[in-house]
């Protein structure tokens, strides 16, 4: 049986690899010795680091080395974990042509030259832009690790990038991390955003900014939970000239402790719990978080009107509502101490009864019943029908209350004529 022959091999043969199969060796700090060889010959040539970042892309892969061109860009070198430079090879590891080198007194001029750099770099590398939106979120991180004069001038940049669209606002929330804001760190990086844009932007351009983002919800998460903080927060507000930010905030703040009280007086009042009780456990919490006695009204009546599943027939749900709220009339009163109070149920009855087209003829009960059981005053029943009532359906509640109105300021005379006569 004859054996198959191998065929001689040459010895020494190469096989020869495709230029694409072959994968070019990770360089991190060859990219970086590259480019800070050629920022460090531009200087302060804000034009010439432009030209330069621009041919460089050419020949040296952004697209891999991204993360470490920001870096470089605004911190001189390739940042590693703690927010230092990294020192790995030869060098050199740092340039002085970064944002970090800037002058210490922030030059707002001097930054928006920066600006420009990086819209020109991803004007020209598209691909660049969320990279750097990524990065922008690591190196946030490592402000702690900064020099206080470093972290203004990346504030200042911030205000310039997120004002531009460069980067999204919500970036800003990577700094809600327990380690920078025990010492009040992520809350002053904050401030010093809102007040670089305030200088350059403008206060309405800020605001809007603010509330497109909803930042305004996630003030609260950068204060530590102290009343030693919570004054901070304000002081610092109003020192660097923030008033109408706070009072965003402040707002929202309220429209959050509104919605609590509200779901805590439902709960109340489902599991039947003394009016007694209740009234006590919302003054401590209207007192707590600046609710006005005006607005907690108002709550109540939301509230207790959510509770029944009214009648569809405008004939039967007058008197299921005014049996409805006959049980609830001390709650009311106690909160109703005020003519401002008074004149806010008043008006919050007649928009009920005019979004609810089945109780558009029992306003005139229900505002009986609070006259009768002293939740509403006489004096602010005229006062509603003679100037403050409100348009929506003005002519038929005021044409219900027309005659009860008579007859309050016939009353009215007659005791005036009886003092007159004493």
């Amino acid at each position: 049986m004859s054996q198959k022959v191998e065929k001689p091999v040459l010895s020494g043969q190469r096989i020869k690899t495709r230029k694409r199969d072959e994968k070019e060796r990770y360089d991190p700090c060859g990219f970086r010795d590259a480019i800070i060889s050629g920022l460090d010959k531009c200087a302060n040539d804000f034009e010439a680091i432009s030209r330069y970042l621009d041919g460089a892309g050419n020949k040296l892969d952004y697209r891999r080395y991204g993360e470490g061109l920001f870096d470089i860009l605004i911190a001189g070198g390739i940042l590693v974990p703690g927010g230092t430079l990294s020192q790995e090879g030869d060098g050199p590891h740092q340039t002085d042509a970064c944002i970090f080198n800037a002058s210490d007194e922030i030059n707002m001029e001097e930054m928006k030259n920066w600006e420009q750099v990086f819209i020109k770099l991803m004007r020209r590398y598209k691909y660049l832009e969320k990279l750097f939106q990524d990065e922008i979120k690591k190196i946030l991180m490592f402000v702690k690790y900064f020099k206080e004069t470093d972290r203004k001038k990346l504030a200042a940049m911030l205000a310039l990038w997120i004002s531009n669209g460069s980067v999204p606002f919500a970036a800003v929330l990577v700094l809600n991390n327990s380690h920078l804001i025990k010492d009040h760190l992520a809350l002053d990086f904050l401030i010093n955003i809102f007040k670089y844009w305030q200088t350059e932007r403008g206060t309405n351009s800020l605001i809007s900014a603010v509330r497109k983002a909803n930042l305004e919800q996630h003030f609260s998460t950068f204060i530590p939970d102290t009343k030693q903080s919570q004054v901070y927060f304000r002081n610092a507000f109003q020192d660097n000239g923030l008033d109408e930010i706070l009072k965003l905030y402040e707002d929202q703040h309220q429209q959050v402790a509104k919605k609590e009280l509200q779901t805590l007086l439902g709960d109340a009042l489902s599991e039947n719990k003394p009016q007694r009780e209740i009234i006590a456990e919302l003054k401590e919490i209207a007192l707590k978080d600046n609710i006005q006695e005006h607005e907690t009204v108002c709550i109540i009546w939301t509230t207790v009107m959510d509770i029944p599943e009214w009648s569809k027939k405008e004939e039967l749900v007058t008197d299921q509502a005014v049996r409805h709220i006959k049980q609830y009339t001390v709650l009311f009163s106690a909160f109703a101490q005020g003519a401002r109070a008074e004149l806010s149920l008043v008006l919050k009855v007649q928009e009920y009864c005019y979004s609810n087209m089945t109780f558009m003829r029992a306003f005139q009960k229900i505002i009986m019943l609070f006259y009768k059981t002293d939740v509403i005053s006489e004096q602010t029943i005229l006062k509603w029908y003679r100037q403050d009532y409100s348009v929506k359906g003005k002519m038929m509640f005021v044409d219900q209350m027309k005659q009860f109105v008579e007859w309050l300021q016939n009353a009215e005379e007659e005791s005036d004529s009886d003092a007159e006569s004493d």
